[in-house]
Parts: C-alpha cells; sequence; structure tokens
C-alpha cells in the first residue's frame, strides 16, 4: 500500500510533503539544544573531545532518525502503533532475561554494533498505543477503555521497574497517564484515580521500592544527614547551583565539576554545570528554549482536527516538560534523585534518539495532517 501510494506522486511531490511537515521554529529550537549540548559537555568532560565526538555522532543519528520518520505518511503511524507496542513489550522482557548488567541494573541489549534502551522506545509506543485505544471510538473513553488503557500502561511499566529503573519507569507511566488525560477522561475518573493512588501510595512506599530508593526520599528532606553517602550528590549539586549567581563563574572555570566534586556531571547533574557557569542568565535562556519549543508543540496540537494527531503532539511536548522538571528538581534538591537524564542536554545516546523520534513524530502528524485540512479547503 505505501509502495503503492508512493508510485501515483512524483519524487517533486513526495519531497515536497516530506519538507513541509519538518516545523522549522521547533527544529530551530533543537540544534540550539544540541549546540548548547556540546559546549556544555566539552566543559563537564574536562575538555575531553572523544566525549564530545561521540555526542556529535548520536546527534547526526538522531537527525537521520528524525528525517526518517517525517518521511512516512501520517495516515500510516496510527497503522504501526500495535505492532511497535508488542515489539517493545518483547524487548523489554529481553532485557531482563540476556540484557547487559551495568551498575546494578539491567536495562541494556547488547545487538553488536551498539546497546539499545528498550525503555526508551517505550516513551513513545506507550502514549502512541493509548492514544490509539481512545480515539478507535469519537465518544470520550468510558470505564472500560480506561481500564484497558491502563493495562497497557502498567504491563511495560512494570517491566521497567523490575531493571530497575524508576525514572524512566516514571515517565514512561506519566506520559501514557497524560495522553489519557488529553483524550478528555471524564472528572469523576480522575478523582477516583487519585483517591486509589492516595490509597496506594503507602504500600507502594513499604513493599514497591527497595531500600536504597526510600533512603533517596528521605536524603531529599536532609541530605546533611549523610554529606559522605547518600546526601552527596544533592550538596555538591546545590552547593553547584548556589555559586554560580547572576551570570556565573564562567565557560569551564566551574570549581564544583572542573575538580570532579560532582557526580555524573556529564549525565543526570549536567544542569548543576550549566548553573555554575552561566549562572541565572544561562539557565533562563535554556529554559526559554525549552519553553519555546513546547509553546510550539502545544500550538501545532491547538490546530489540529484530526483527535489521535492532537492527543499525540500534546502529548510528546508534555512528556519533555516533564522529563526537564523532575531532572532540574533532583538536581536541585526539591524532587528525589531517580536518574533521569537533562533532555537534548546531557550525554547519552537512547534517550537522545527517543527524544528526536518524538518530535519527529509530533512534526510529522501534525505536518501531515495539517496538509490533509489544506487539501479538504482546495
Amino acid at each position: 500500500m505505501l509502495m503503492h501510494d508512493v508510485r501515483k506522486k512524483s519524487v517533486r511531490q513526495l519531497v515536497g510533503e516530506w519538507l513541509r511537515r519538518i516545523d522549522i521554529p521547533m527544529l530551530f529550537g533543537l540544534l540550539v539544544l544540541m549546540g548548547a549540548s556540546l559546549l556544555i559537555l566539552r566543559s563537564a568532560g574536562s575538555g575531553d573531545e572523544d566525549i564530545m565526538m561521540r555526542q556529535t555522532l548520536r546527534f547526526a543519528a538522531a537527525i537521520g532518525v528524525l528525517l526518517a520518520i517525517i518521511a512516512v505518511p501520517p495516515r500510516y503511524i496510527r497503522r504501526l502503533t500495535a505492532p511497535a507496542y508488542w515489539l517493545t513489550l518483547v524487548l523489554l522482557l529481553l532485557v531482563l532475561i540476556i540484557g547487559t548488567r551495568s551498575n546494578g541494573a539491567q536495562r541494556w541489549l547488547n545487538i553488536g554494533i551498539a546497546r539499545i534502551q528498550p525503555s526508551e522506545l517505550a516513551k513513545l509506543t506507550i502514549p502512541l498505543m493509548v492514544a490509539w485505544l481512545v480515539t478507535i471510538r469519537a465518544a470520550i473513553p468510558g470505564i472500560g477503555s480506561v481500564i484497558l488503557a491502563i493495562l497497557v500502561i502498567a504491563v511495560p511499566v512494570i517491566l521497567i521497574f523490575i531493571e530497575p529503573d524508576l525514572g524512566t519507569a516514571l515517565l514512561v507511566s506519566a506520559s501514557g497517564f497524560i495522553t489519557l488525560f488529553l483524550a478528555g477522561l471524564p472528572c469523576w475518573i480522575i478523582a477516583l484515580s487519585g483517591v486509589l493512588a492516595a490509597i496506594g501510595l503507602p504500600l507502594f512506599w513499604m513493599f514497591g521500592i527497595k531500600e536504597y530508593q526510600r533512603d533517596r526520599v528521605l536524603t531529599l528532606f536532609n541530605p546533611e544527614a549523610d554529606p559522605f553517602g547518600n546526601g552527596y550528590h544533592i550538596i555538591q549539586s546545590k552547593i553547584a547551583i548556589g555559586s554560580g549567581g547572576l551570570s556565573g563563574k564562567g565557560y569551564m572555570q566551574g570549581t564544583q565539576s572542573q575538580l570532579e566534586f560532582l557526580p555524573e556531571s556529564s549525565t543526570d547533574f549536567i544542569f548543576a554545570v550549566i548553573a555554575e557557569e552561566t549562572g541565572l542568565i544561562g539557565v533562563g535562556l535554556l529554559l526559554l528554549c525549552y519553553g519555546l519549543i513546547i509553546a510550539r508543540g502545544l500550538y501545532l496540537a491547538l490546530h489540529l482536527t484530526d483527535r489521535f494527531a492532537r492527543i499525540m503532539v500534546a502529548s510528546i511536548l508534555l512528556t519533555l516538560f516533564i522529563n526537564v522538571f523532575v531532572n532540574i528538581g533532583m538536581v536541585s534538591g526539591i524532587l528525589p534523585v531517580v536518574g533521569l537524564p537533562l533532555a537534548m542536554i546531557s550525554y547519552g545516546g537512547s534517550s537522545i534518539l527517543s527524544l528526536m523520534a518524538g518530535f519527529a513524530l509530533a512534526m510529522n502528524l501534525a505536518g501531515g495532517f495539517r496538509e490533509k485540512k489544506d487539501e479538504e479547503h482546495l
């Protein structure tokens, strides 16, 4: 079917449609974040050129993924949703059976040329599957659809939690429930969910998380109680953020990162490096860039008439907001440390690829269904 559609159109038509789906303001914001990432990684890695080269290659691959996904006709995304979801479940099961173990966690699959993290794929396939379920019918989802959607979210989240990867499990579950919320859940279902969550929280605290995870939560309230253990990361991070002041100490002049007091300075705690070296001004510009990308995505979503596309575009951008909020919150000491990288800035491969795939889906759905609307007017 796809090849038949391709044969019916000229190359010029196909390229024109492909280019129209690329949202220039959003792409520009992403390129700015990539440039900022390379600059700050050079500082966080103490001038290590190798880390910058690897990150550059990952960005190049991510742009390739973005262009490839945008080339797929938008109507086929809905058809590929269920297969992508089942593939995610298979990969998550394989991780638990034959996955590569590192730092006490089994989160990666070694495919020879690279290691992949299937939980990153779940950040896209879970909201896609939920959006597909709740838009099969035109009506607002009822209790049956909601229960089915919760099962769709719960199974992969439990598999990710077992790895263990609490941060990604929370983000994946948040992306699924955001999608449900955007579908127009009745108020009584939202209220009932809140009550059930409040009832289940004590049980989750006692039996659902490990002792070290409980220690991380308790450390949030008094990190100075264990300054060389559980509280070390937060204490050093807060020192770095606070010492940056208004304009920062200067590029590659941050003492906490350059003297290696700050742990995980290239990954989870890279925001502290930014705050120390560029101060409130640099942090404000970074947040402004995130804000503009999110606002652009929500603007596109509001102008879509297709319900599936509108829910997915908004869900992707709101999930980005949660990612940024949780990372900055944990680095600043207002949220527990859950091991979540800063979107498009932290050093990493799987997270960058999954993020760019998400942005590509947002551009594709927004641009593709806008094209369809324009054609209908003609």
